[in-house]
């Protein structure tokens, strides 16, 4: 089949963090599909059209752009920060998967981008230096029990975590709740990163304890960070303190 399908991720928000690559990779494309805060960010041309569609949209938008490059057309679907991260890669393949035979014989490129936990370890350091994994916070997809078990084992195996979807109008309570049980299992002197926005205008970029932190510090904005008992502060006078973890670790008792 003719037609190609490009998942694209525009980074975190900054326009200087759109990569060369997902730029060009606009260029090539018709028509976008995206959330429309994503699709807005770039400057279409005439000839190119946009379909938006609600964030929770995901699977029906996936479909919709496999159905337009089954008629011939590169379609762009836009993410946000990398689409392989908690977006629209999983949902254009988990679209593939379950769709007609013909789906699978398009041309499918995902373009990566830079993803929010790694905008805000830039901003603050390197707390991403050594181990660490990436949750979502959002039980739409999967139970909350499954969370809370991902959480205790990534704290007891001194994992440094990043929360995705840590909070919302929806969500009001899973981000405290995270922060209730990782003050079972770690130290209150873990810091914690609440990075908003990384990039962007309004960036803030926030370090508390563990034991002091909360979920208002955190909007839907914001990339959670939270450290691993390895993780070390740098107070520096007269400049932003370093969230960093060193490359080593020492041996579990």
């Amino acid at each position: 089949m003719s037609g190609k399908v490009l998942v694209i991720g525009l980074g975190p928000g900054s326009d200087a963090q759109v990569t060369p690559e997902a730029l060009a990779a606009a260029g090539e494309a018709s028509d976008f599909l995206g959330y429309k805060p994503y699709i807005d960010r770039l400057s279409l041309r005439p000839d190119q059209t946009a379909h938006a569609s609600d964030n929770r949209e995901e699977l029906a938008r996936a479909r919709h752009a496999l159905e337009l490059a089954a008629e011939g057309k590169t379609v762009a679907v836009v993410s946000g920060g990398d689409p392989g991260v908690f977006a629209m890669a999983a949902a254009v393949c988990e679209a593939i998967e379950h769709g007609p035979a013909a789906w699978r014989e398009l041309e499918l490129r995902v373009v990566p981008g830079v993803t929010a936990m790694l905008a805000v370890a830039a901003r603050i350091g390197a707390p991403l230096g050594h181990d660490f994994c990436a949750i979502s916070l959002s039980d739409n997809l999967k139970p909350w029990e499954l969370i809370e078990r991902r959480l205790r084992l990534a704290a007891q195996a001194g994992f440094v975590m990043a929360f995705y979807n840590p909070i919302s109008r929806a969500r009001t309570w899973q981000l405290g709740r995270a922060f209730e049980i990782l003050r079972e299992e770690l130290p209150a002197s873990v810091p914690v990163v609440f990075g908003r926005a990384a990039g962007r205008a309004d960036e803030r970029m926030a370090v508390t304890p563990l034991g002091e932190a909360r979920a208002e510090q955190a909007d839907m904005a914001t990339c959670v960070i939270v450290g691993s008992p390895e993780t070390r502060i740098i107070e520096r006078p007269g400049l932003d303190a370093l969230v960093y973890s060193p490359r080593f670790a020492r041996p579990s008792a």
